[in-house]
């Protein structure tokens, strides 16, 4: 899997926006359970959002409600995860998963162990 961030590079000041795009060149997507961790210096990887194979269910760690979205295009094969109103509280390094292991979506909500397939991970830097 490939995790680019588009557009602001990663560096943007609070209040700001950014978009996370996940790509897979290699694979069908819409066999997964896609998702969205992060993980900031010192601390364990957590979910951030998470999407189900078709899209039609997702899930956001109650921090990021109302800030983040988790979207997909099983056509393009590519996930984005749209983000408003940064924090500095959300700096961490990004990183997309898959998973298509039976009820991958509740599994991927609960944590990071297990998942099929991880991409590199984005620095997302949100100054104050």
């Amino acid at each position: 899997l490939r995790c680019s961030c588009r557009r602001w590079g990663g560096l943007v000041q609070a209040g700001g926006s950014l978009r996370l795009s996940c790509a897979a060149s290699e694979r069908t997507l819409s066999r997964y359970t896609m998702g969205w961790f992060r993980q900031a210096p010192g601390k364990e990887r957590e979910i951030v959002a998470v999407i189900s194979r078709g899209g039609g269910n997702t899930h956001y760690t109650d921090s990021v409600k109302g800030r983040f979205t988790i979207s997909r295009d099983n056509t393009k094969n590519t996930m984005d995860l749209q983000i408003h109103g940064l924090k500095p509280e959300d700096t961490a390094v990004y990183y997309c998963a898959a998973d298509q292991k039976y009820r991958s979506y509740d599994y991927m909500i609960k944590g990071p162990s297990g998942m099929d397939y991880w991409g590199k991970g984005t620095q997302v830097t949100v100054s104050s």
